[in-house]
């Protein structure tokens, strides 16, 4: 069977070939020629499914350049150990593999963890310089994480989440099991977002879900639970990462972390329905 990236979308017209959903990839990577891609715009102006799809792609390329372009640009240093420690990681080098398998539609547990671990070393990073200067709106440790997270998922329209709403209770029993402890995700009907579904993500030191919900207007909000955290207790606190607004908190056991486009009030009102439901614990 053919692989579904090859495809044809269109079967073409006038003897031009067809249109696969690898040619509409290209496009959104810049990866055709010049005639190519005059052809895939002129297919895209009349498959307006299609064209959204491509700028989807391309929203999601942006987001994952704007993140991990710091980590390519890191000087080398003057001396490399011939043999590098145990905790020494080849940062330019897993930039380019995650970007890599994140542009080609991968969804392997091993693509999850090597984004993640990324975002831990310029959550660190950025801690160090933010810090100093003093930014309280920064986002540091699971809330950072989640942002990630956010930006990397939520754009995406044909699989955005692993398992779906239509099977919320299989979803439940399974994050339950691989965390160790009862997750649910709340019912944020009454503020505006209906729940898409969830998936499983790797966190610091282990397994974190991950809820996505759907707003009237099609804008996504993600929930990230995490125990990452646990002994601490801290009020609701407000963040942000380049467009992406974050409200977090620790209650006990668990870490909470809201992700949206969202502005404060907005994000401050979906956090409070949230704690309601799921916390205190």
């Amino acid at each position: 069977m053919d692989s579904p990236h090859l495809q044809p979308v269109s079967s073409g017209g006038d003897g031009a070939p067809p249109v696969t959903e690898a040619d509409l990839h290209a496009y959104a990577d810049g990866q055709l020629t010049a005639d190519r891609r005059a052809a895939i715009e002129a297919f895209l102006e009349l498959h307006a499914e299609e064209r959204q799809q491509v700028s989807d792609w391309q929203a999601q390329n942006h987001a994952l350049k704007a993140l991990l372009d710091p980590v390519i640009a890191e000087a080398l240093p003057l001396r490399l150990p011939l043999q590098p420690s145990v905790n020494t990681w080849p940062w330019r080098s897993m930039a380019a593999g995650v970007a890599i398998a994140l542009f080609s539609g991968g969804s392997a547990w091993w693509v999850r963890g090597a984004v993640d671990d990324n975002a831990q070393h310029l959550a660190a990073t950025k801690s160090r310089v933010e810090l100093a200067a003093g930014d309280a709106n920064t986002l540091h440790g699971f809330a950072h994480r989640a942002a990630v997270a956010h930006v990397v998922y939520s754009p995406d329209v044909r699989r955005p989440v692993e398992v779906g709403a239509e099977q919320e209770q299989a979803l439940v029993t399974w994050l339950t099991k691989r965390m160790g402890t009862a997750v649910r995700p709340p019912d944020l009907r009454g503020v505006g977002y209906a729940l898409i579904g969830g998936r499983l993500l790797p966190g610091d030191k282990g397994p974190v879900a991950q809820f996505m919900f759907d707003g009237a207007k099609g804008e996504r909000l993600t929930l990230y639970v995490t125990r990452e955290d646990a002994g601490r207790e801290t009020a609701f606190r407000f963040g942000h990462d380049g467009p992406v607004n974050v409200f977090y908190w620790v209650d006990k056991d668990f870490g909470y972390a809201i992700s949206a486009g969202a502005d404060r009030q907005a994000l401050l009102q979906v956090a409070e329905a949230v704690y309601k439901q799921l916390g205190p614990r």
